[in-house]
Parts: structure tokens; sequence; C-alpha cells
């Protein structure tokens, strides 16, 4: 096990969570790729990090699409699982994303409400113009904070959690990600990934009862650097 690997992208730790810079290429858990998640990688890194002796309990609280970069949190004991859980429902837990798109939205700023339904055969959600049974509520804030001379950086504050959530509602109000090809981008990017990341995590330990805020960088490219140089100070 390369220690350093997952040491260099850890943004929080402590004997009850853990919080990873996930790279674009990995999934957080286990799926049908029988790719090795990153749940797995970082159970193999505590074990070996802190001389860990048989099974190593790691609790996954949420998980970002595999293509998407970002801030994840990990729950190191069965308590803060359960509490970090609750938060999660109560809307607790603060996510920023900033996302890199083509074409300007209709407005600089703008909050997004949608009814969204997920294809759980195609993998992808879709937007309704009513409720139904079917959909869930979806909503999310977001602002132009960066421009450069072919693309706009988004930064994306979510008020719910549903699957695919930003890249279906970028894209309906004519803004798909770059790289995104399932929700209209006219090309990939040659790595898989796509231009959203999980910049941001604020939220109250659910533990020792303190703040935290925690920030992840974006993947090194040129892209993302650009932005990155010149728009950091006005996004956190």
């Amino acid at each position: 096990m390369n220690v350093s690997s997952i040491e260099s992208r850890i943004l929080y730790a402590d004997n009850h969570l853990l919080v990873v810079n996930k790279l674009p290429s990995e999934i957080v858990q286990g799926d049908k790729t029988g790719d090795q998640p990153l749940s797995e990688k970082i159970k193999a890194y505590i074990k070996v990090r802190y001389n860990k002796p048989g099974e190593v309990f790691l609790g996954v609280v949420h998980r970002i699409d595999r293509p998407v970069s970002g801030a994840v949190i990990f729950a190191r004991t069965s308590k803060s699982l359960s509490r970090l859980n609750e938060m999660l429902k109560a809307g607790t837990i603060h996510k920023t994303y900033w996302a890199v798109v083509k074409t300007m939205p209709p407005q600089e700023s703008g909050h997004l409400q949608n009814h969204l339904w997920r294809d759980e055969v195609k993998n992808k959600s879709f937007i309704r113009p009513e409720p139904d049974k079917y959909t869930q509520l979806a909503e999310l804030n977001y602002n132009v904070i960066g421009k450069s001379k072919d693309y706009y950086l988004l930064g994306v504050e979510l008020i719910t959690g549903r699957h695919h959530q930003i890249r279906a509602q970028l894209a309906h109000i004519g803004c798909p990600i770059r790289g995104d090809l399932k929700y209209g981008y006219p090309r990939s990017n040659p790595d898989g990934s796509i231009h959203l990341h999980a910049r941001s995590l604020t939220l109250v330990h659910p533990v020792r009862q303190v703040p935290l805020e925690i920030v992840a960088a974006p993947p090194d490219d040129t892209l993302w650097n650009h932005f990155a140089k010149q728009f950091i100070p006005s996004a956190t």
C-alpha cells in the first residue's frame, strides 16, 4: 500500500472522521466495474498508517460521481457515521461545488428549483415540468465567480442532494459542464473527467462540536489551474 498516495490528499483527519480529495477517476464505493473504490484505499491506508490489527471500520457518509473530483467525508466510528447521516438528512452539512461551463448562464447568479426524475437504467436524471410520485425536488444556488477566454467558472451551493443534480440542472439552463457528454456537452475530456469539483464542506464536527470548513483544491490541469490562480480569492 502506497501510504503517500492517500496521505497527500487528506484534507482533514482525526479519530472520528476523515475527508479526502477524490480524484476524478475514482469511485467512492464498490460497483459493478469491480474497480477498487476510494473507501477500500482509505481502509488500507488506515491499517498501514496506524498499524491497525483486524478489520478497519470506515463508513461512507456521501458519494460524488466518478468523473467528479473533490471533498468526500468518511466516518471512522459508528457514532460519527450515525451523527453525520443525521446531519445530512437535516441539511446541516453545507456543500459548495465549482463547475466549468462553456455558455454564460441566463443570469450572473440564480436559484434553480426543478423536479428531478432518475432513470435507473440509463443512470441519468431528467427534469420534469411538474412534480409527480417519481420526482424529487432539486434546489441549488449558483453564481459566476470566474471567466476565461472560452469558459465560465460557476460556484454552486447545493440545497438538496439529488442524483446528478448539478449536472442536470445546469444543462437544463443551457450550461452543460465541460466534458459531460451524458448531459449534452459536445466533447468528452481526454481522461473521462468532467469539470465539476466538490470545492468545500462546512459542518459542525459530529463529536467534538466545533465548526469545520474544509476546502479541496481542484485537479491539476490547464483549465482548473487557470481558474485556481486567478479566482480562488473571490471564491472562498
